[in-house]
């Protein structure tokens, strides 16, 4: 006998109807079954009547009912109380972020964040989508900033928070570092550092549309992974990049950053940000982060 075998019968006993007992605990019936059957091999004895019409307690099955409920409370109280101890005594979050949210937002939030709830610690892991996600999944992080992938997993609740601006990386002696904007035709024939579509799919992406949507095909004299890597290529003179406005926080010297002139903006919607935890999960202090956050966010859009 072990506590989700009594979670279920008490489900089963509270709407003596299979079906809804399931949705209610979040699982198949089959399965919500399958764990009734075991308690009544455990005890020795049926707890409920089944028929294919009818769902009824037996009498030993109402007499072990009020015991069953009172273990469960019980145990939910106990994980609660102990779940109130940790957060009262901890309040440090742990939060990932793609490298541009770790560059341009997380500097504001924090700020913002350290006026509203000075007591929340938050230790930041910057790493890219594809290595954030698992870690937020298997528990190791509580908040991420990420690139929402085209399939959220259903484990996952994702808050979409707005789309990244998009300029280019020059180096700082080119033609087109003087510019005030440059357009796609005027990159027609400029090589250009490209991000690994791998590892940095929204990125990529955006260049290859960009040239799609002008009608040209980008000449591309390097790919690399790391957005670090990819402006120091840019300050080597091995060509310019289409990057996230935010990376120019990533002070590279010998880098110029010049607004992109698109004609429509439909390609620019591809970088994406958003916030994304557990679902079904408590956490007063992710909370108060995720409220900064939805309080300011108009204005951090603006500076994206």
């Amino acid at each position: 006998m072990d506590l989700r075998q009594l979670r279920c019968f008490v489900a089963v006993a509270d709407e003596l109807h299979f079906g809804r007992a399931a949705r209610g605990q979040g699982m198949l019936p089959s399965a919500l079954g399958r764990h009734v059957r075991q308690l009544e091999e455990d005890l020795g004895t049926e707890l409920i009547a089944r028929t294919t019409r009818h769902v009824a307690l037996t009498s030993d099955g109402a007499a072990f009912l009020a015991e069953a409920r009172a273990l469960v409370d019980r145990a939910d109280r106990l994980a609660e109380r102990f779940r109130a101890h940790g957060r009262s005594r901890a309040k440090s979050l742990r939060v990932g972020a793609i490298d541009t949210a770790a560059a341009g937002l997380m500097p504001m939030l924090l700020h913002d964040l350290r006026r509203r709830s000075p007591e929340i610690s938050v230790q930041l892991h910057e790493d890219k989508t594809i290595r954030l996600l698992p870690r937020l999944l298997s528990g190791r992080l509580d908040l991420a900033l990420v690139r929402p992938p085209a399939q959220v997993d259903s484990r996952l609740e994702v808050l979409f928070l707005f789309h990244e601006t998009a300029v280019v990386a020059v180096p700082a002696r080119h033609r087109l570092a003087a510019r005030r904007t440059i357009a796609i035709a005027d990159l027609a024939d400029v090589p250009l550092v490209l991000a690994d579509r791998r590892s940095r799919p929204h990125s990529h992406d955006l260049t290859i549309k960009l040239f799609e949507a002008a009608g040209l095909v980008p000449t591309v004299a390097q790919v690399a992974e790391e957005k670090q890597t990819i402006v120091n290529l840019v300050a080597a003179k091995l060509g310019v990049a289409i990057v996230p406005r935010w990376t120019s926080r990533m002070a590279v010297p010998g880098v110029h950053y010049v607004r992109l002139r698109v004609a429509s903006r439909e390609p620019m919607l591809i970088l994406p940000l958003a916030a994304a935890w557990l679902r079904g999960t408590r956490d007063p202090a992710r909370d108060a982060v995720l409220t900064a956050l939805r309080a300011k966010l108009a204005d951090y859009a603006r500076m994206a």
